[in-house]
Parts: C-alpha cells; structure tokens; sequence
C-alpha cells in the first residue's frame, strides 16, 4: 500500500512522530470505529456533528436526515473535516505534567460529495448494515421509497488524511524515574455486552447468533 501524501493541511505538527500516512494504518482506525465528528462552516459559524460512518476502499460514507442542515450544507460543496478517535489507555505518569492518553485517530479534510445514484446510494447503505451485523441487511424489512428519499448519503474521498496515535508508558523526566510512586497505564477498551430484547418483540423471537455473540473491539 501506497502512503497519503502529506500536506500542508494533514501535516501532523504538534509530536510529528506520532504522526502515519500509510493506507495500512488510516484504513485500521477508520474500521474500528462507529462515531466520527464531522465539522464544517457555514456564513462564518463553526459545526460540529457526531455521527455514524463506514469505510469503503478509498471512500468513507455518512449519512443522516436529507432534511438535515449537515447534509444539505455538505451536499453543497463545502470544505469539511472528519475526526475519528479511540481510547486506548490513560498514561499515569510520575509527575501531573507527563500524565497522557494512548489512542489512535485520524483526521481527514475534503468536500462531500451527495451519492445520488439509486444504485450507488443502496450498495453503499447495505455496506454499512452489515459492517454492524453480516447479513442483517437481507434479514430487516427492505428499506421503501419514502426512508430512501428521506436519507442523504454523502461520500468523502480518503486524499487528505493522517493518522496520529500515542503507544505505551509514561514518558518521564530521567530525574523522576527514581520515584517510589507507581506509574504506568491504564487499558481502555470498549465491549459489548448481553443483547437486550425490544419489549415489543413478538413470542418466540430469538436474538440471533451475531447479536449474542457479537465482539466489537476498538
């Protein structure tokens, strides 16, 4: 796999070395998660939205409300930003000052663009169904003519893009390291638990095998 180019705009500043460009790494983040912030402005005032997104190659996708201001003002053509981060740890360090986060994000920039195909539009919804449960999309009542107009899909391409990502223990001053006080760091991760059945299910419906063993790991 071919690196990003790095730019101006994705350049990582602040602890550059953390920074990664690689397709390897920016495709591992974005498939670990669920939740992105996406920002934008509009007539001067700034926007941040978190919302759902999937990956597809090259592509990541969100979608929401085709009334929505979001969906409309990015369908417009304006600059956007997508943020996507996971916890991974909190770094106790021996002094307040070294105290950290690991994690791993990434940030992307571009213009969306509105998926208006019909096919497009179906095959792309379908991707993000079952990236949460494999097949749910032919298990669910198919989506009809007034949920597909009511949903805007929108597509941004990963050109623009970087990850940044913090590993292992604290980083000390080499003064403090002779301290008796513990340091290290603390494992985040997010689980899944036991699945909750609607009330209203009808009698006999069962939860599925992917919903009760379902895994997500960040």
């Amino acid at each position: 796999m071919t690196d990003y180019p790095v730019t101006e705009r994705n350049r990582v500043k602040r602890a550059h070395e953390r920074g990664a460009y690689d397709r390897e790494t920016v495709h591992g983040i974005l498939d670990a998660g669920l939740i992105c912030h996406l920002s934008y402005n509009i007539d001067g005032q700034p926007f941040i939205i978190p919302t759902s997104y999937w990956r597809d190659g090259e592509t990541v996708y969100v979608h929401g409300s085709a009334a929505s201001r979001t969906m409309r003002a990015m369908a417009g053509g304006i600059d956007a930003c997508l943020a996507v981060t996971h916890l991974d740890g909190i770094v106790m360090a021996r002094s307040g000052y070294h105290h950290s986060l690991n994690y791993r994000s990434v940030v992307m920039y571009g213009v969306a663009t509105l998926v208006d195909n019909s096919d497009e539009k179906t095959a792309a919804l379908k991707i993000f169904m079952d990236q949460l449960a494999p097949g749910r999309w032919d298990e669910c009542r198919g989506i009809n003519d007034q949920e597909f107009k009511a949903t805007s899909v929108l597509a941004m391409q990963l050109e623009d893009v970087s990850a940044k990502v913090r590993t292992g223990p604290p980083i000390d001053d080499d003064e403090d390291y002779a301290s008796p006080m513990w340091a290290g760091v603390v494992p985040i991760r997010t689980i899944s638990d036991t699945p909750i059945d609607d009330p209203k299910l009808t009698s006999g419906a069962a939860a599925p095998d992917f919903a009760k063993d379902f895994r997500f790991t960040s």
